[in-house]
């Protein structure tokens, strides 16, 4: 103690090592509370109890070891004294000698601060409190303003309810962690004081040490970063209460943390930390891949320039202003499957001077040999330039104004000894932006490559050949009967009209190569031998559409008459019929006589150029042959009347 007298615990086996004169195993000691000077007699004084004197584990008659079992002293100034036996008394002198009441000789003894039972409880207490200020000081502070701002937005509705009811404290963020650290603080100080007086030495600091790191660290700590969120939001009224508690000393703290170190701002994430936190995570929040794409391209869109997207100039199909607009060039356009042409002059591509909308055609009728100069200036379309180095972004803004959906990327180029000059390096579009942030290829029905930049080609994938057309429409002295539109036209009805002009009777292959036949005719109406294109009761193999003109249809033994006009057919059933017996009459006899009123044009054939149509068709699909042989059977018919 802090006047040199010995403290020892109440209640307890206490050994304590004594030194003086003439110790051997005969000597007695015994203990009172009596306060007497040195050399007094003690035979009249109440002891405690008789504690003999152990010299075996010293072995001199100067120290000895000596066990005792004291009561709690009654006050702090209550002590106890020592009685010694001496072995040979002279007369007249006492047996039991006081040892006197100097500090170093005299003992206080102390008692535990409550009694175990309840101490026990409240080390408990204490390191259920531990845990919980060692959990929320992770778990809440964790837990960023900007985060819990995000939950309560956008979470479950129990998490919705924890983070506005957590939000008002985390505002408040360094009084909070100033609050759970003297909270924390405060109670591992008193489990500490109330383990080392349950126990005492090396016991004391293991168990201290192991139940706040095991208790009070690492299990609350393990919880609380996987279910902060519910624990803080469950142990609100235990912070509340600790941060009433703490008040005087946590909140001044709080203050100048505050002034020095500024407001906390949260968790905030830039463009690529943002991006890189949605692909790391995309195994746990629930996204698509295509999800996670479209994100970090809309992410990705500012960091990324004209030149990464653009199509370059040598890849961009262009018509010089000199052009005429007939069927040729009409195919070759929608052959290409552009909806925005670049047209140049003086055959520089550098020089783009217009631009053509596909749609700007519908209404020229390319039999009109219109020059593309009169229809580029009668659009007058306006062209947009960008910068190859433009952020995506910004080119995206201009492209929703509505001006134009295509632009030119141009750069400045310096040659020396010349002035500077603009040179235009390729085209983007609005739908190569958007492209850029799903981060995939759209495809539609007129492209012909899925990426202009790598030219890779659609696959599997044959787009029409309009050109072919121009090549139809030969009449009987290879004289052209009909355009190359109507050709189209025909070979579009033929295709979507009838089942025997489309697979599997007809292939779109050798249904061109029809129509390329000497099928075509034409008659005048004053041609009276020409006239009548079908005659009642005369049988007749031909198959008939009139393509211009009118005709004049009669009906039946009533004669009843209607007249019709282009795209009306007659005579289908004759092409699937054959001539019957050794007559050589035909199977099909029309009760019906079509005679032409007016200048007619109209296609015409023969049973014999279908049937080799057919199989030209069959030779095309060795592998369907088996049902083949059954659609070539059906030719044969019994009944065609």
């Amino acid at each position: 103690m802090d006047d040199g007298s010995v403290r020892i615990p109440a209640n307890q086996n206490v050994t304590l090592r004594i030194f003086g004169n003439y110790l051997t195993a005969n000597t007695s000691i015994a203990v009172t509370s009596t306060r007497r000077r040195r050399y007094e007699s003690c035979e009249q004084v109440p002891v405690l109890g008789y504690f003999p004197v152990d010299t075996s584990q010293y072995h001199s008659e100067n120290t000895s070891s000596l066990k005792v079992y004291l009561p709690l002293s009654r006050s702090k100034n209550d002590f106890f004294y020592f009685c010694v036996r001496k072995p040979q008394v002279e007369p007249g002198l006492p047996e039991w000698v006081h040892q006197g009441h100097e500090p170093w000789i005299r003992i206080h003894s102390e008692g535990r601060i409550m009694p175990l039972w309840i101490q026990i409880i409240l080390i408990l207490f204490l390191l259920v409190l531990s845990g919980l200020f060692s959990g929320l000081n992770l778990g809440l502070m964790s837990l960023g303003t900007t985060e819990l701002q995000v939950i309560s937005n956008c979470g479950s509705s129990k998490e919705k309810n924890y983070a506005k009811s957590i939000l008002p404290l985390r505002k408040r963020g360094n009084y909070l962690l100033c609050s759970l650290l003297l909270g924390n603080v405060l109670v591992n100080s008193t489990l500490t004081i109330l383990l080392d007086d349950l126990t005492s030495g090396l016991v004391a600091i293991v168990g201290s040490t192991m139940s706040i790191v095991i208790i009070g660290e690492i299990i609350p700590q393990a919880i609380c970063s996987r279910h902060g969120l519910a624990v803080g939001a469950k142990t609100l009224l235990v912070t509340k209460i600790f941060m009433l508690l703490t008040l005087p000393l946590s909140y001044p703290i709080s203050k100048i943390l505050d002034f020095v170190l500024g407001e906390e701002i949260g968790n905030i994430y830039d463009r690529d930390r943002l991006t890189e936190y949605i692909r790391l995570t995309r195994n746990y929040n629930r996204l698509e891949n295509e999800e996670v794409n479209m994100i970090t391209g809309a992410l990705e869109l500012k960091s990324k320039q004209v030149h990464d997207v653009m199509t370059r100039i040598e890849d961009v199909y262009m018509i010089p202003i000199e052009a005429t607009i007939n069927f040729d060039l009409m195919s070759e356009i929608v052959r290409q499957g552009y909806t925005r042409i670049p047209v140049y002059e003086n055959n520089d591509r550098n020089s783009i001077i217009a631009l053509l909308h596909t749609k700007d055609l519908a209404f020229v009728d390319p039999d009109d040999n219109m020059p593309l100069k009169v229809l580029c200036n009668f659009y007058n379309h306006p062209i947009q330039y960008v910068f190859e180095d433009e952020p995506l972004d910004k080119t995206l803004n201009e492209f929703k104004k509505g001006r134009s959906h295509l632009a030119l990327v141009h750069k400045v180029t310096n040659v020396e000894g010349k002035d500077p000059f603009y040179e235009i390096t390729g085209v983007v579009s609005l739908e190569d932006i958007i492209e850029e942030i799903l981060q995939f290829e759209i495809i539609d029905e007129t492209d012909v490559v899925t990426d202009n930049r790598k030219k890779q080609r659609r696959e599997p994938y044959m787009r029409q050949d309009f050109s072919d057309f121009a090549k139809i429409g030969g009449g009987q002295k290879e004289a052209a009967v009909i355009s190359p539109q109507m050709a189209l036209a025909t070979y579009q009805f033929l295709s979507t009209s009838f089942k025997s002009f489309k697979m599997p009777f007809m292939s779109e292959n050798v249904l061109r190569r029809l129509l390329r036949q000497n099928i075509y005719h034409q008659v005048k109406s004053t041609d009276t031998q020409r006239c009548e294109l079908y005659r009642a009761g005369k049988p007749d193999d031909s198959f008939i559409l009139i393509l211009e003109g009118r005709v004049k249809v009669h009906i039946g033994k009533e004669s009843l008459e209607y007249d019709t006009g282009p795209f009306a057919y007659f005579g289908l059933p004759a092409i699937y019929c054959q001539r019957s017996g050794d007559g050589g009459k035909f199977s099909f006899t029309p009760d019906y006589t079509v005679v032409a009123i007016t200048d007619v044009s109209f296609l015409k054939i023969p049973r014999s150029i279908y049937v080799a149509a057919v199989r030209a068709t069959l030779l095309e699909c060795q592998q369907h042959w088996d049902s083949m042989k059954l659609l070539l059977g059906s030719l044969h018919c019994t009944n065609c009347a």
